[in-house]
C-alpha cells in the first residue's frame, strides 16, 4: 500500500451539507475549504453548481481562493450541470448516476442502456472541456458486477479519470469490499475512489479495505458528516493510514481537533466526547489502572500522542481513579500528596462521584483537600 500514492477527496461541503438539517453559510464554506487545503486534502468537492444562487457563489469563491487542492463540482450526467460547474471555475467534475437495478427501476424508471448512454455523453462533453473527471457509480455496492464492469469500461473509454465506487446505503463489510474492488482493478485499468457510508459503522474500515485492494482515492468528510449515519471520517482515514498501514500522507494532523470543532459548530452537529481520533475523551484517563499506566508511559494506553491531533492528555479524577492519579493531579498545583493522604482522600472522592454521578472538577478536589487537611 505504501508504494502507491493515496489521494484524499473531501466532500464535507457537498455530501456533508446534504446531511438532513445542515446548511453552511457561504463564508463557512470558504473557510472550511481553506482549512481542508491547509491540512493537506488533495481534492475538495465544493458543492453542486447547478443549484445556482448562494451555492454557485460559494463554489466560485472557493475556486478563486488560490488553494493548492483541486476543486470539484458535483453533477448529474447532464450538459447544463457540467456547464454550471465550468462557469464556477472548477478543474474537476464528478458525474454521478445510479447503476444498481433497484435504482434504475424505481428511481430513474429507465434501463441500463440509458444509464450508460447518459454517462458516456456527459463524460465526453466534460473531457472536451479539459476537465478531470470522476464518474460516480451511485449504489455501486448493490450493482450487478458484470454491469458495473461494463459501466467502468465505458467511462474509461469516454475519457473518465476515475470511478467513484459508492456504497450509497452503507451495506458493505471490509471483506466484501476487498473482493469487489480487487475484481474491478483486475478487469478495468481505471483509478478507483472509495465513497463509503457508515450505516453499519464500517465506513472507514471499508474505505481502507478498498485501498488495500487497489483503490487510490478515498472520499471523506470532517467528523464523518453526511447523510444518515454519515461518511468515512477524514481524521479516521488519515490517522489509520498513518499508524495502521504505514502510509503518512503528510497531513497537518495537529489541526484535526480545531477543524472538527469548527465543522461541528457550522453544521449544528455535536462533536461527541467519544468520537474516534478527535473526541475529547480520546486522551482522558479515569480508571486507576489506566491512569497509572498512562502516567508512567502514555504508550501503555494511547495509540498516538494527543498533540498529534490537537488534543491534550487529561487525568480525570472520578469513581474509578486510584492514588497515582490523585497524586499527579495535586502535583499539577505544586502540592505533594503523600500516599497516606491520597488513600484517605480517595474514599471521599469516590463517594462524592457516586452521589454527583460524574467525575470531580479540580476546584472540588481542592475543597475536599481543604476540608481534610486545611489550606
Amino acid at each position: 500500500m505504501s508504494e502507491r500514492k493515496i489521494f484524499i477527496v473531501d466532500t464535507t461541503l457537498r455530501d456533508g451539507e446534504q446531511t438532513a438539517g445542515v446548511v453552511f453559510a457561504n463564508r463557512e464554506k470558504v473557510r472550511i475549504a481553506r482549512f481542508l487545503d491547509e491540512m493537506g486534502v488533495h481534492q475538495i468537492e465544493a458543492g453542486v453548481p447547478v443549484m445556482g444562487g448562494d451555492e454557485k457563489e460559494a463554489i466560485t469563491a472557493i475556486c478563486k481562493a488560490g488553494l493548492k487542492a483541486s476543486i470539484m463540482g458535483w453533477n448529474r450526467p447532464v450538459q447544463k450541470d457540467i456547464e454550471a460547474s465550468l462557469a464556477c471555475g472548477v478543474d474537476a467534475v464528478a458525474i454521478s448516476i445510479s447503476t444498481s437495478d433497484i435504482h434504475i427501476k424505481y428511481k430513474l424508471q429507465t434501463t441500463r442502456e440509458w444509464v450508460l448512454e447518459q454517462m458516456v455523453n456527459a463524460t465526453r462533453f466534460a473531457k472536451q472541456e479539459g476537465m478531470y473527471i470522476s464518474v460516480n457509480a451511485e449504489d455501486a455496492s448493490r450493482t450487478d458486477m458484470d454491469f458495473l464492469l461494463q459501466f467502468a469500461r465505458a467511462a474509461r473509454e469516454a475519457g473518465a479519470d476515475r470511478l467513484r465506487y459508492c456504497d450509497t446505503v452503507g451495506i458493505l463489510d471490509p471483506f466484501t469490499t476487498f473482493e469487489r474492488i480487487k475484481t474491478i482493478r483486475e478487469n478495468v485499468d481505471l483509478d478507483i475512489e472509495m465513497h463509503t457510508h457508515n450505516d453499519f459503522g464500517m465506513a472507514t474500515a471499508n474505505a481502507l479495505a478498498g485501498v488495500k485492494a487497489g483503490a487510490n482515492h478515498i472520499g471523506v468528510t470532517v467528523i464523518g458528516l453526511g447523510e444518515r449515519a454519515g461518511n468515512s471520517a477524514l481524521e479516521e482515514v488519515v490517522m489509520s493510514l498513518k499508524h495502521l498501514a504505514g502510509v503518512d500522507l503528510g497531513f497537518r494532523t495537529e489541526m484535526f481537533r480545531e477543524v472538527a470543532e469548527y465543522v461541528s459548530r457550522a453544521s449544528g452537529r455535536e462533536l461527541p466526547t467519544w468520537k474516534a481520533i478527535v473526541g475529547s475523551n480520546m486522551f482522558a484517563h479515569e480508571s486507576g489502572i489506566h491512569a497509572d499506566g498512562a502516567l508512567k508511559n502514555p504508550k501503555t494506553y494511547e495509540a498516538f500522542q494527543p498533540e498529534e491531533v490537537g488534543l491534550e492528555r487529561q487525568i480525570v479524577i472520578g469513581k474509578h481513579s486510584g492514588t497515582a492519579a490523585l497524586k499527579a493531579k495535586f502535583a499539577e498545583y505544586g502540592i505533594h500528596l503523600s500516599e497516606f493522604r491520597a488513600q484517605e482522600m480517595l474514599a471521599k472522592v469516590r463517594s462524592y462521584c457516586v452521589s454527583l454521578k460524574r467525575p470531580l472538577f479540580d476546584k472540588e478536589l481542592m475543597y475536599i483537600y481543604e476540608d481534610y487537611f486545611g489550606k
